[in-house]
C-alpha cells in the first residue's frame, strides 16, 4: 500500500501519510471550497518519485462537470519546478456527459490503467449526473443501484492495480436541521459505505480551508487547515 502526498504536510498528517492506494477517498464540500483544486494538485503529485511523496505513475481524471483546468495543472507544475508540459501530458482526461457515459468510462479503466501506468484515478464529481438525471423519490432506488455499481467497480480497480481513487461529492441542505451544519453529503448510504475515507472540506477564516476526516476505518476523526495557492494546496499558517 502506497500513499500519495497532497502537497500539504498538515493534510498528509491528517490522512496518515496522504491519499491511500487500494482505497477510495471521498472529498465532500460545497461548490468552490477547493475539492477540484486538491484533485488537480494530486494529479501532479502522483507523478513524483515515491521518496518525494508520489506514486511514480500517471493520473486519470474523469470530469463530469467541466471543472478540469489544464492551465491550472500547468501552473501548479511550473510553481513546483517541474516540467509543466510533460506533467500535463501525463494526465489522461475523460469527459463524462451523462451517468451512462460515466459508467462506460469507469468500465474502461480496467484496460487503460495498467496500459498507461495510471496510479491515481479522480472522479470529479461522482454524484453530479446521477442527481441531475434521477429526480424524485420514485427513481431513487434505480439511481442508488447504478451509483453503487460504479463505486464498487472503482474500489475493485483500486485493489487490483494498487491505485489511489479519489471521488468528489456535493452536499445537500437539510432545512429541518435547527442548529449545527445544515449540509450533509449527497449520495446517501451507498456512497457513505463504499468510500474508505471521507473528508469534509469547509471554508474557514482568512481564506483557509478546514478539512475534517468524518469517517475512516483507520484514521481518527480529526481536522486540519490548508490554503489554496499557486502551488495548488499548501499548509495554512497556524490557526488558533
Amino acid at each position: 500500500m502506497l500513499r500519495c502526498s497532497t502537497g500539504s504536510q498538515k493534510l498528509d498528517a491528517l490522512l496518515a501519510g496522504g491519499i491511500e492506494t487500494q482505497a477510495m477517498t471521498e472529498l465532500i464540500g460545497e461548490y468552490g471550497v477547493g475539492k477540484t483544486q486538491l484533485c488537480l494538485k494530486l494529479c501532479v503529485m502522483a507523478q513524483l518519485p515515491k521518496e518525494q511523496g508520489g506514486l511514480e505513475g500517471n493520473a486519470l481524471f474523469i470530469d463530469t462537470e467541466g471543472t478540469f483546468s489544464p492551465e491550472r495543472v500547468y501552473r501548479i507544475a511550473a510553481a513546483m519546478g517541474l516540467d509543466p508540459q510533460q506533467t500535463l501530458n501525463n494526465v489522461i482526461i475523460a469527459r463524462a456527459y451523462n451517468s451512462d457515459h460515466q459508467s462506460f468510462l469507469i468500465d474502461g479503466l480496467f484496460k487503460i490503467c495498467p496500459e498507461e501506468n495510471v496510479k491515481l484515478v479522480v472522479v470529479d464529481s461522482m454524484i453530479s449526473h446521477f442527481r441531475g438525471e434521477y429526480v424524485g423519490r420514485e427513481s431513487l432506488a434505480e439511481r442508488q443501484q447504478k451509483l453503487n455499481q460504479c463505486l464498487h467497480k472503482l474500489l475493485r480497480l483500486a485493489e487490483i492495480y494498487n491505485i489511489a481513487v479519489v471521488v468528489t461529492n456535493q452536499v445537500q441542505s437539510n432545512p429541518a436541521q435547527g442548529f449545527g451544519d445544515p449540509n450533509r453529503p449527497a449520495g446517501g448510504h451507498v456512497l457513505a459505505h463504499a468510500c474508505t475515507h471521507r473528508v469534509y472540506i469547509r471554508k474557514a477564516k482568512g481564506g483557509t480551508r478546514l478539512a475534517t476526516v468524518i469517517d475512516s476505518p483507520s484514521i481518527p476523526e480529526s481536522k486540519e487547515y490548508f490554503v489554496i495557492t499557486e502551488k495548488g494546496i499548501e499548509d495554512a499558517p497556524s490557526a488558533d
